[in-house]
């Protein structure tokens, strides 16, 4: 492997086509503005780098990123990778993944509108990401230790599973299928509404209006605070410790709960609403 140190490129890809490439204290910057730098490459690895210019990953296979920065202007920084690992890196431009495979992300600060779209086999550890619409139709996702911010999250995923994370979120999970969270907050509004297949299991839940429109729904041994309205035309079986502030018209299943403060069954419901609804005080 040829090894590049102390050294800035700035013009277009500048090292386009390259393989087994290592970049130690390197810096993609520079009055030319040049974009793509590492398009179409093989086996790359960069450590305390500085990435301040366009589209500097794309098509590449096998890449290595850590302890380095991609700024604001690092826009599209990572599309169409393949085998991608990025540990101890800050990534800051929008849209800073997509359309990749087989991705590792681990003690990674992300603030990245859009970030990891239409991606699959995503493996994420004590990671901080900051996104609107993060995840977004992306698939075999699992999650350890992610803290978590920005509305419309993991809308349209399939096969995720969340341990020991904290989701600070609204509209989370809308469309989503074979999901699992456990050990966790989810804080947000409108969770998981249109969902197939989600799981909930020793989590906090907070937020107005949670569950509702979803299909083989589960909760087991949870909490929830402020939720009221929850499980609207829901199939579910939720076992829910505490108090939930209101249920209204779930479609089939059954909910226990120590308390529930209000159950709302409305005349004009257009479903027929056959859910058990009990309180064990």
């Amino acid at each position: 492997m040829k090894t590049i140190k102390n050294q800035t490129f700035g013009e277009e890809r500048a090292l386009y086509n390259s393989s087994n490439l290592r970049l130690e204290n390197c810096a993609f910057d520079g009055e030319e503005d040049g974009e793509s730098a590492l398009k179409e490459c093989k086996n790359i690895q960069l450590e305390n780098c500085y990435m301040n210019l366009r589209y500097p990953f794309w098509h590449i296979d096998g890449l290595k990123i850590s302890a380095s920065e991609l700024t604001e202007n690092c826009r599209a920084a990572l599309w169409y990778d393949r085998d991608v690992k990025i540990y101890d890196t800050s990534m800051n431009g929008i849209k800073a993944l997509r359309e990749c495979s087989d991705i590792r992300l681990e003690k990674v600060k992300a603030n990245s509108p859009e970030f990891c779209w239409r991606s699959r086999d995503i493996y994420i550890k004590d990671s901080a990401i900051n996104s609107q619409y993060g995840f977004f139709e992306s698939r075999n996702i699992r999650a350890e230790g992610l803290d978590f911010s920005g509305k419309y999250s993991f809308q349209y995923t399939r096969n995720l599973r969340i341990s020991r994370s904290v989701l600070d979120t609204k509209d989370a999970f809308w469309h989503a299928k074979n999901v699992v969270v456990r050990d966790s907050v989810v804080k947000g509004e409108y969770l998981g509404w249109y969902s197939d297949g989600l799981t909930f299991i020793n989590c906090r839940i907070i937020g107005t209006q949670p569950l509702c429109y979803c299909k083989n729904l589960r909760l087991t041994d949870c909490t929830m605070e402020d939720c009221d309205l929850a499980f609207e035309y829901s199939d579910v079986r939720a076992d829910i410790n505490g108090k939930i502030v209101s249920v209204k018209n779930p479609l089939k299943g059954q909910i226990v709960a120590d308390e529930i403060g209000e159950i709302v069954r409305t005349s004009d419901s257009i479903y027929p609403v056959r859910a058990k609804i009990a309180t064990r005080a």
